[in-house]
């Protein structure tokens, strides 16, 4: 007779979906109850500034930095919204302002003052953010479940027609061009604060490339590991010369960045790096990289010491590392749960949420050297970083950290 007690799933809420807002100042987190919004870092502690019970789950939220609107979609065993309709709400006034309803399930949006990009699984579409929103292009994509996309002040950057590639669009031109990036599907894909570089990484993981927005080239590659891993996220420092990047490796790697120096030269390797179609740029100054100044190359491009100048051997041993790295905290998904012998059982795909999993190593920077670190599921937690300054050169090291749901 067994007489153990049942396992109680319904305690605490579940986080389903969770992400910064522009600057990394506040996160909105979607929960199977509703939305529990703008975490503001003042001074570092995650503080809970304003929360709204649906009582019914968001699977995808989207902050536009600390104003009162804030796009929502539907998730979770029980919606609150169509999963195909995405709704701008209104938190001061306590209602949509904006409903947008596609024929598809839309995976991810991203707003700005003036623009709204949305994400559905083959298809990208653009609106002029006014009442009402006015459609401005659309854009086919490969299978893209995790909804990427990035919007920029100038540009907007998302999956090509073919897996790998990236198609990136000036918003005011609408010239676009095409990045053969990877080989394999994507998986993460970031702008930098100024908008003049663009990471992606691809479903294998290994490796974070980037890429110039201004004439396409890539400018470095950056090896994350040896190892195949499903990267959780992607985003470029402040002043645009680190980066910092989670993986299901549980671990935070933070790179040096090249920056560039306009100047001018052939297009010959635009050509061999970039594919273009009719409409895209036709011309535009090379870039010539260089890491900072004062930034030490010993930690990451000589990882192999005197290896990495010996001929014929894999390139992993040559290869740009990271020049610090620490751990982070990954908990199981939420919909996960034991069986009565104790085993795991299978992840249970969330209606309603992008990939069907939730968001996990969610990276925001909130200086030159903090970095935050969030994740949904049922124990969703905040952790703190710092990047210093030691004897050994710089290291990372986890500061501080919470379970903001308050479980």
């Amino acid at each position: 007779m067994n007489t153990r007690p049942a396992i109680d799933e319904s305690t605490g809420p579940i986080a389903l979906n969770v992400g910064f807002n522009q600057d990394s100042s506040c996160f909105a987190v979607g929960l199977d109850t509703g939305f529990c919004g703008s975490c503001v870092f003042n001074s570092d502690p995650c503080e809970l500034k304003v929360s709204r019970d649906f009582n019914a789950g968001i699977g995808a939220t989207e902050m536009l930095g600390k104003a009162n609107y804030i796009a929502l979609v539907g998730g979770g065993k029980n919606p609150k919204f169509p999963i195909n309709k995405l709704i701008i709400w209104d938190d001061a006034k306590q209602f949509a302002a904006v409903t947008l309803e596609f024929p598809t399930q839309v995976l991810q949006s991203r707003l700005s003052r003036s623009q709204i990009l949305i994400a559905l699984h083959n298809t990208i579409s653009l609106y002029a953010f006014s009442s009402p929103p006015k459609k401005v292009s659309s854009f086919e994509t490969a299978d893209n479940p995790s909804g990427l996309c990035s919007l920029g002040s100038k540009i907007i950057a998302f999956p090509g027609r073919t897996p790998g590639q990236v198609q990136m669009v000036e918003i005011g031109s609408g010239n676009v061009s095409i990045i053969p990036a990877h080989s394999t599907p994507l998986k993460a894909m970031t702008l930098s604060p100024n908008g003049e570089i663009l990471a992606t990484a691809s479903e294998t993981g290994t490796l974070i490339r980037l890429f110039s927005t201004t004439n396409c080239a890539r400018i470095a590659e950056l090896r994350r590991g040896v190892d195949p891993a499903a990267i959780f996220s992607l985003a470029i420092s402040p002043s645009n010369t680190l980066l910092a990047v989670t993986s299901d490796k549980a671990t935070l790697h933070v790179f040096d960045l090249p920056h560039s120096t306009s100047s001018s030269t052939s297009t010959s390797h635009k050509k061999s790096t970039t594919t273009t179609i009719p409409n895209s740029r036709s011309s535009s100054p090379y870039s010539t990289l260089s890491l900072p100044q004062n930034t030490p190359t010993s930690n990451n491009k000589q990882k192999y010491g005197i290896l990495s100048r010996l001929p014929l051997l894999p390139r992993l041993f040559s290869d740009t590392y990271s020049f610090a790295s620490a751990p982070i905290s990954i908990e199981d998904d939420p919909y996960s749960s034991l069986s009565l012998n104790g085993s795991a059982k299978p992840s249970v795909p969330i209606p309603g949420i992008p990939g069907g999993k939730a968001g996990k190593g969610v990276v925001g920077w909130l200086d030159e050297s903090t970095i935050v670190v969030v994740g949904a599921g049922r124990d969703g937690r905040w952790e703190k970083f710092v990047v210093g300054f030691g004897e050994g050169g710089r290291w990372v090291g986890r500061q501080g950290w919470k379970r903001y749901l308050g479980v």
